[in-house]
């Protein structure tokens, strides 16, 4: 079994975490990489607001409750403007706590997607490797909106 943490842009501290949770039920978005297996959800914090801080201490706690993966939930990518801190987080937390990390939870919502294609923010190579988890055809962005 896999045991998955996730963290989440501070800005939407008040999600309850629906749609990242749905989408490791049906096995869509990031959580697809998991379709043959079991995975648990074992810990989920914010990322303690720009910059970062809670990055450098919600790992360790993760961790101890046994987790192998970290994923950095899509509100990172999703929101406007996206993390300017996703670079970071992604190097910190391997180098300190040998953990893998990914970035994305659900599918990105349809709105979004068309909110973020008009402004080009995912055109470079970068963003395209950043999003390749959660970026997925136009009835499953539909169905989180």
């Amino acid at each position: 079994m896999k045991k998955i943490s996730i963290i989440i842009c501070d800005r939407y501290h008040t999600c309850a975490g629906g749609k990242c949770l749905r989408a490791m039920r049906n096995r869509e978005g990031a959580f697809a990489l998991y379709k043959n297996e079991e995975i648990e959800i074992v810990g989920y914090t914010t990322c303690g607001g720009c910059p970062g801080g809670n990055i450098e201490y919600a790992p360790a706690e993760m961790k101890k409750n046994g987790t192998d993966i970290i994923h950095l939930a899509t509100g990172l990518v999703v929101g406007y403007p996206p993390c300017p801190h996703l670079k970071e987080f992604c190097e910190f937390i391997p180098a300190k706590y040998e953990l893998e990390v990914v970035i994305g939870t659900h599918p990105i919502p349809q709105n979004y997607y068309l909110t973020h294609q008009k402004l080009g923010t995912w055109q470079s190579d970068i963003w395209q490797k950043r999003i390749q988890h959660v970026i997925t055809d136009e009835e499953i962005r539909l169905s989180y909106d």
